[in-house]
């Protein structure tokens, strides 16, 4: 919902990590500092799943403080590499340099900073058949450390939307579990609902996401709301 309140609302309910959705979600960039703000503190640490890959929507959230960047829609091997060199100081990559922001403490703790940048986690979205086909050489690029697939999207590219069975989509999802575990890379994945835990996780997936504010908010709400109009019909019907 971009909302500062529901960040640290969902992080103090121990998640370990939290998506600040700027491809899907409601806020925009100017929202990013004060979630990420919300989040310090909790044991929750804070994700910016970007637009796109462009370098300056990238280095600017990192600025902010983010402890990750993840990148939907990557379907080459070079789409990741360009990236990865978002996210790294020269001569990796292609992120500028700044010392007065927030995520080296406005100034006070560059060097550090820098000098740690590389442990900033990056993850590369597998959502199309084109990202499957090529995941082999994605998952080789230096700098990609979680493979994470994004099960709507790509079940609907594959021509079956939410058929999470369908044994084309298992295919998918075992073939990147495989080139990332073969590249030694971290698994990850929204998982479609809590019940299928146990079958990404025999299959490596580690890093795995449930949940979102607005779609918790929105069902807890019509919940209650349907559990009142049972109770009202049923006090009306005894009068």
């Amino acid at each position: 919902m971009g909302s500062t309140l529901a960040s640290e609302m969902m992080a103090w309910a121990g998640y370990e990590w939290a998506i600040i959705d700027l491809e899907h979600g409601a806020g925009g960039e100017r929202d990013v500092p004060m979630q990420l703000i919300a989040l310090q503190g909790t044991g929750c640490l804070g994700v910016v799943r970007v637009e796109g890959r462009e370098r300056q929507r990238v280095h600017r959230v990192l600025d902010y403080g983010a402890h990750g960047i993840m990148f939907p829609r990557i379907d080459t091997a070079e789409q990741a590499a360009e990236a990865v060199a978002a996210m790294r100081y020269g001569p990796e990559g292609m992120r500028g340099v700044a010392f007065s922001n927030r995520a080296c403490q406005y100034g006070s703790n560059f060097k550090p900073y820098y000098e740690n940048s590389r442990s900033l986690i990056s993850l590369i979205q597998i959502e199309s058949p084109q990202a499957v086909e090529n995941v082999e050489e994605i998952a080789r690029v230096e700098g990609v450390d979680v493979l994470f697939v994004g099960p709507s999207d790509l079940s609907q590219s594959l021509g079956m939307l939410g058929d999470w069975e369908n044994p084309t989509f298992l295919a998918a999802m075992q073939r990147v579990a495989e080139a990332g575990k073969k590249a030694g890379k971290v698994l990850g994945l929204l998982l479609p609902t809590p019940a299928h835990f146990a079958t990404y996780y025999n299959m490596g997936y580690r890093m795995m996401i449930s949940g979102a504010d607005v779609v918790l908010l929105n069902s807890a709400a019509r919940n209650l709301v349907e559990s009142l109009r049972k109770s009202r019909a049923a006090a009306v019907s005894s009068t």
